[in-house]
């Protein structure tokens, strides 16, 4: 996903793919939708869509529980989504997949369980400068209740980790190392191979944020040897309410669990109750089945057009974009990292980020404007927030002429 390596064209019919998206052929403001809002949730294909309406038409029941034919078939599609899952990153077990609503509760998890049997007065947590607050507060909130101290790897001016300096944080009161693999705000492609074999000289594990990474690159988790990998599946052209929490199993065995109820349990009696096994011990209640169904339906839709040319495809809009973009007068770009997903983070000079937003909204072009709720790094910056576009498979070269000459429209009407 590098930018400064050439991008060569693949054969790939783009309006084929537009077609299987209802929403794209909807009206905004009285223009033709163009939705360049991927990084904050993509957009979902009928495949998607009619599996989780044929589930609930068909297939509902509650799962694990009933001995009766159509619970069976519900776990069944519930379980295969998990070995979906399990495939798709490549994970050793299917214990090792946790469900959850999405890469805010996977933290969230793994944070408070993770702490309460690693970490303790005087230990340390790292994250970098560019993290969203999903992978900031929660470690926040565990730090100040443990008495432990939040330790932030600092980037440089192109939005990059610098790695010269990431080493000299950890100490042998280091318990995690826990960073973005695809900024948000930036786009920035974080090293995380060379952070996680850093980390592992030390004896540290490490989670990565993978909620951008999934769009737009393959993971294997065996692969990076990462300890914990957690993202969502709205952003990859699945449901929303469905995420993932990978874990290697030797740490998800040790870690309490962190909701109390059924499914999780193994006994039950007032005087004490012991845990299910894995996967199960992190999952109580009723999971969100048609999510899971929605989300394996979303993994056959990515991998049956396949990761190479979603790169190729995304990279091209990148760098059309960048190029058509940069003759703007008064535009600054924020994040220009050597290494960047599709993502575009600008400013007008002299305008604010929402009246840009609001001015592309009329003319039907639906970006994110505001802090991405990364609010250290706008201020690490100095700024209030940015405009940004993000692009995915259904964008085309007609969508980025749009998006350019309503920025044009927008500087003239602001500056």
């Amino acid at each position: 996903m590098a930018n400064d390596t050439t991008v060569t064209a693949t054969p790939f019919d783009v309006q084929s793919i537009r077609d299987q998206f209802p929403v794209l052929k909807e009206e905004m403001n009285g223009k033709p939708l163009i939705f360049l809002d991927s990084a904050a949730s993509s957009q979902k294909p009928l495949s998607v869509i009619n599996r989780m309406s044929e589930y609930y038409e068909k297939n509902h029941a509650n799962v694990h529980r009933g001995v009766y034919q159509l619970s069976q078939k519900a776990t069944d599609l519930f379980e295969e989504g998990r070995e979906k899952v399990r495939s798709f990153i490549n994970a050793a077990s299917t214990q090792e997949v946790i469900f959850t609503r999405g890469t805010t509760e996977s933290i969230n998890l793994l944070a408070n369980s993770f702490a309460k049997k690693y970490i303790n007065k005087g230990d340390e947590v790292i994250i970098s400068s560019m993290e969203h607050h999903s992978n900031i507060v929660p470690w926040q909130m565990v730090c100040e209740e443990r008495g432990a101290t939040l330790k932030i790897i600092p980037i440089n001016e192109k939005g990059e980790i610098k790695m010269d300096e990431f080493e000299a944080l950890i100490t042998p009161q280091t318990k995690m190392i826990a960073v973005v693999h695809v900024s948000n705000a930036l786009g920035t492609i974080n090293p995380v191979k060379e952070i996680i074999d850093i980390a592992h000289n030390h004896n540290v594990p490490v989670m990565l944020d993978g909620a951008q990474a999934t769009l737009h690159t393959p993971i294997d988790v065996q692969d990076l040897d990462v300890d914990f990998y957690v993202f969502s599946g709205h952003k990859v052209y699945g449901p929303t309410g469905i995420g993932i929490l990978y874990g290697k199993k030797e740490y998800l065995d040790e870690m309490p669990p962190y909701h109390g109820g059924g499914e999780m349990i193994e006994t039950v009696t007032f005087e004490k109750t012991t845990y299910n096994e894995l996967p199960f011990k992190f999952e109580a209640g009723t999971p969100d089945i048609a999510g899971v169904v929605g989300l394996s339906k979303a993994i056959d839709f990515v991998q049956s057009i396949g990761y190479d040319v979603i790169h190729n495809h995304e990279q091209q809009l990148l760098e059309y974009a960048m190029n058509e973009l940069s003759q703007i007068d008064g535009i600054q770009f924020i994040g220009t990292a050597d290494q960047k997903a599709s993502v575009i983070s600008f400013n007008i000079e002299g305008a604010h980020p929402y009246d840009v937003g609001t001015i592309l909204d009329k003319l039907g072009i639906a970006v994110r404007t505001g802090h991405h709720c990364t609010q250290p790094l706008m201020n690490l910056f100095g700024i209030p927030g940015t405009v940004r576009a993000s692009f995915a498979i259904y964008n085309t070269k007609e969508d980025v002429d749009a998006l350019v000459e309503g920025v044009r429209r927008a500087a003239k009407m602001l500056r």
